[in-house]
């Protein structure tokens, strides 16, 4: 059999990178499944992120942590990153308090101003 190759540039939808949705609980076992899920979505879509939807995880705890913290080793390792969608603020507060910093989608990325904030300036400032 011959397989004829389209011409022109592949169909790529750049915009939208695969979501994987984490369950309410995760056991120790599922975590090796769910980091070869993250790894699969990279290799199988060409994409650099995987958007993770965390809103269904409950109440975060450390479990809750270190699941992460494996699906974005996983991630780094496949030459990509997770970001994360709908986090519960308390999980915000439990990853900034153990050091790991996350992506989360519809969050301005650093240092880059969040949408419609302009600096003001006064008429005496002085030139910088």
């Amino acid at each position: 059999m011959s397989y004829h190759r389209p011409r022109g540039l592949p169909i790529v939808d750049a915009m939208t990178p695969p979501v994987l949705v984490l369950p309410g609980s995760v056991t120790r076992d599922e975590v090796r499944g769910l980091s070869d899920d993250v790894r699969a979505l990279l290799h199988g879509s060409g994409a650099r992120v995987v958007v993770c939807d965390v809103g269904g995880l409950g109440p975060p705890g450390l479990a809750t942590v270190d699941l992460l913290a494996r699906l974005q080793l996983a991630a780094r390792r496949a030459g990509g990153r997770i970001r994360l969608r709908d986090p519960d603020p308390a999980l915000r507060a439990l990853l900034d308090l153990v050091g790991l910093r996350f992506e989360v989608e519809g969050q301005a990325e650093q240092r880059e101003p969040a949408l419609g904030v302009e600096e003001a300036v006064e008429p005496g400032d002085p030139a910088v």
